[in-house]
């Protein structure tokens, strides 16, 4: 009598390794009854920069420096993320996650650039700074806070979304 054991012991693995796989992080953090919770942000050296010169510019204008809100970093970095994913740099979602911070961090106005490409925060800045639509995002002086994401692809090539909200 021939025995099947070893075949459904294999079967059993490989179905517990393709379904117990845990949701990829998207930067959004929700609590038991789906509501965004402010999760803490660890900036990277080059996030930090662009936070530091988008204030700078902000501040050579004379427009009020903004505060960084770890859940406009949050809802970014899932942007961001998803760019990544896509392979492509787009405003894909923007409704979505202007819905989100409206409804749990208070936004009165959302805006947000995004970029690919570049290889510092000083390169994406003066890009962003070079635009007229984005920097008129950068620039409006009814924004109060921002947050901002940056990661990169298997080709080491830098995705960015920088989110702008008015509380």
């Amino acid at each position: 009598m021939k025995t099947h054991t070893p075949k459904l012991i294999a079967l059993l693995l490989l179905t517990t390794l393709l379904f117990s796989c845990a949701k990829e992080e998207d930067g959004v953090y929700f609590n038991e009854n789906s509501e965004v919770v402010n999760a803490k942000v660890v900036y990277s050296p080059m996030e930090s920069e662009i936070v530091s010169l988008v204030n700078a510019h902000r501040t050579s204008m004379g427009l009020s420096a903004l505060s960084t809100l770890n859940i406009v970093s949050g809802v970014a970095d899932g942007h961001t993320n998803y760019m990544i994913e896509a392979g492509a740099i787009s405003h894909d979602n923007f409704a979505e996650r202007a819905q989100i911070l409206m409804e749990e961090a208070g936004a009165k106005t959302v805006g947000e650039n995004v970029g690919f490409g570049y290889s510092t925060a000083e390169g994406v800045v003066n890009a962003w700074i070079a635009s007229d639509g984005h920097r008129k995002i950068m620039e409006n002086p009814d924004y109060t806070h921002f947050g901002i994401s940056t990661g990169s692809n298997m080709e080491n090539r830098n995705y960015f979304t920088n989110i702008f909200i008015k509380k």
